[in-house]
């Protein structure tokens, strides 16, 4: 596939690809998958066309050739800044040396090239009338531009290469960390195994997180998406259930618990690399495209293109038709079935009943609300199959793969926990283990409204103009001439940027609800402002999708103010609670207020920034922002309400203390 330099170069790709007067065909053989190096090539494709796009055999002032010059040592100059980075990258990566330093030197020697195709100096100039006759010479412009920019990918695509080394390093770290916690026999030793562990799982986490930013290919990042979702809660649930397994060691359920988390993640794990390194194992192919949208799609495409005889055509038309019928009758089951389910078992009666067996240690109990369980993990299983083939898009039906795997899994894995408690139900580590794989299955519930209303947006053909934020604010050049005014539409760019924003916007906001509904005291100052922001950040999601009760500018910019007075409120409140803890905990709260603070303070510098014509770029600085809060409250009031249990635990205990002393005293 040929490099492509992206919509935002268009003419330059169009003289780039041969489809110029000049014939400049730029066809490296390389495929492109990530923004980065397409952005990266775009300002020197871009000064290139500008060389190589005036008339022949025209006059030039001379004026107009300095600027030829200007531009054609700014070429050569941005490639020996280039060149550098690239003889640096190869410095530090020997088996790729020498295929950089090649295509640094060809890089070099073309930017030299251009420069001195363009220079006035070595020209001999006649002039004529005041003008200049244009001599330069386009045809060695061309092969100079083609070699620089064929030589350029090249560098990029190595360098795109070490990218994926440090994955693929980093991966391997944390599976030799695994391996080595698996085999783990003391308290001691697994503490300090998953110290190391939880390092690397953030670096992790940050190189997978922005190659997930950077692939252009939309299903590619719904898998990645996925993928970095199942480490991440599995990072909690492979902490307890290691904990319960080394608590107790001849439990054979809370082995079987363990187990399950540690093949999970390892099948994550290799998931990653498959995506970053396009190669599958074992020749597998892609089950995930394979759906009844998927299906009818190609159907419809090859009713065009094929050439059928006028009965034919009419019969396929029918069939067509028939086709969308049906879609739209499976879309209206699905989603009606899903929405019913989900609401359901919004209460979570089963998951609570679960771990009521198992503190009392209720075996019958244990095994009729397994089996309840069970029945609920086949609907949802059931219905995400149903919402796959609804689902419009290939990112939506990879993400109600993920969804589908998880209930299979996570239930599973709950059932087990829940028998590791009732066989031990004075285990303190046993309950908590159950309580992160139900908030898993809870927090999947959650996700899965979110999933939901996602596929029903496609459905009804939201999807294309939600983002578009029509009433905001038109540019206006002058007020008084209203002929001049111009829709301020977001490109396709500018959309999908803003769509993912809000997605984990609000899903984070899930994430805090779930983490503000463990608190029994509702009214307690923390959560009801963290419920605050909460509530206010879903209905900046909800205007992400052109719904909700924001609907100007000004109603975004007086809704971030008052989350930031919230989140501000929230932080004094935090530090006032955290006078009342022992010095390490006190420091470890602000810690987290110290990041929760200048987010809040960035986000009001945000706020103040004027509207002019940039309203596209103040949202997403906005939502990116805002999502940056939200993730630190959810840390934060997580922190909280664990420190706070510490807190009154320790109360109590010194209260008995006292007490049986008082007693003694007096006996």
């Amino acid at each position: 596939m040929a490099a492509s330099p992206g919509p935002a170069g268009g003419a330059a790709a169009g003289a780039l690809h041969g489809s110029g007067p000049f014939g400049l065909a730029f066809d490296s053989g390389l495929e492109i998958k990530t923004r980065s190096v397409e952005q990266t090539l775009l300002p020197l494709v871009s000064q290139i066309t500008t060389l190589i796009n005036h008339k022949d055999n025209t006059k030039k002032s001379d004026k107009t050739l300095q600027a030829i010059q200007r531009v054609g040592q700014a070429v050569n100059l941005a490639v020996g800044r280039f060149v550098k980075v690239g003889e640096a990258i190869a410095n530090e990566n020997w088996d790729l040396k020498e295929e950089i330093n090649i295509a640094c030197i060809e890089a070099k020697q073309a930017g030299e090239t251009i420069a001195a195709l363009t220079d006035m100096n070595s020209l001999n100039r006649p002039e004529s009338d005041g003008q200049i006759t244009i001599f330069t010479d386009k045809t060695g412009v061309i092969k100079a531009a083609r070699l620089l920019l064929s030589s350029v990918t090249k560098v990029l695509l190595l360098a795109d290469r070490v990218v994926i080394k440090q994955i693929i390093r980093s991966r391997n770290k944390v599976l030799a960390t695994m391996e080595r916690l698996e085999k783990v026999n003391s308290f001691q030793e697994f503490v300090q195994i998953f110290s190391q562990f939880g390092n690397e799982m953030v670096e992790f986490a940050h190189l997978t997180g922005d190659r997930q930013n950077d692939l252009k290919d939309e299903k590619k990042k719904a898998k990645m998406a996925a993928a970095r979702a199942v480490l991440e809660k599995c990072t909690m649930m492979l902490l307890t259930a290691s904990k319960t397994c080394l608590r107790h060691p001849n439990c054979e359920s809370a082995h079987k618990n363990k187990e399950g988390v540690f093949d999970r993640m390892k099948v994550a794990l290799d998931k990653v690399i498959e995506i970053v390194t396009e190669c599958k194992p074992n020749g597998e192919t892609d089950i995930s495209s394979i759906s009844i949208f998927t299906g009818i799609k190609e159907f419809k495409q090859s009713k065009k293109t094929k050439s059928i005889d006028e009965e034919l055509e009419l019969a396929m038309l029918k069939i067509s038709h028939s086709l969308d019928e049906l879609k739209k009758e499976l879309h209206s089951t699905a989603a009606q079935l899903a929405a019913d389910l989900v609401k359901y078992h919004a209460d979570h009666v089963v998951l609570k009943a679960l771990k009521l067996t198992g503190v009392e240690g209720n075996l019958e109990g244990l095994a009729e609300y397994a089996c309840k369980l069970s029945e609920q993990k086949e609907r949802l299983v059931e219905t995400c199959r149903l919402l796959r083939h609804v689902s419009g898009t290939e990112p939506l039906e990879i993400t109600c793969i993920h969804a589908e795997e998880t209930f299979q899994v996570t239930g599973q894995q709950i059932i087990s926990a829940a028998e590791t408690l009732t066989l031990h139900p004075s285990s303190k580590i046993a309950k908590e283990n159950l309580d992160v794989f139900c908030e898993a299955w809870e927090s999947q519930i959650s996700d899965m409204l979110t999933l939901l209303r996602e596929i029903n947006d496609v459905f009804e053909g939201r999807r294309g103009e939600k983002y578009g934020y029509l009433s905001l604010p038109k540019p206006m050049k002058n007020n008084a001439n209203l002929k001049s005014l111009k829709p301020d539409k977001p490109d396709s760019e500018e959309q999908a940027k803003i769509a993912k924003l809000g997605l984990k916007l609000g899903l984070l906001t899930s994430d805090a609800n779930c983490e503000i509904d463990k608190w029994e005291d509702q009214e307690n100052e923390i959560v009801r402002y963290g419920r605050n922001m909460s509530s206010m950040a879903y209905s900046l999601y909800l205007f992400t999708r052109g719904e909700g009760p924001i609907k100007t500018s000004q109603d975004l910019i007086h809704q971030l103010e008052v989350f930031v007075e919230e989140g501000l409120k929230l932080a004094s409140s935090v530090q006032a609670f955290s006078k009342q803890l022992k010095d390490d905990d006190k420091l470890m709260l602000l810690l987290e207020i110290n990041k929760l603070v200048p987010l809040c303070h960035q986000l009001q510098a945000v706020t103040k920034i004027p509207l002019q014509n940039q309203v596209f770029l103040k949202v997403d600085k906005s939502i990116t922002k805002t999502r940056c809060i939200m993730a630190t409250l959810v840390q934060l009031l997580s922190l909280c309400y664990k420190l706070l249990k510490k807190l009154q635990m320790e109360n109590n205990r010194w209260v008995s203390v006292t007490n049986k002393d008082s007693v003694d005293g007096k006996t």
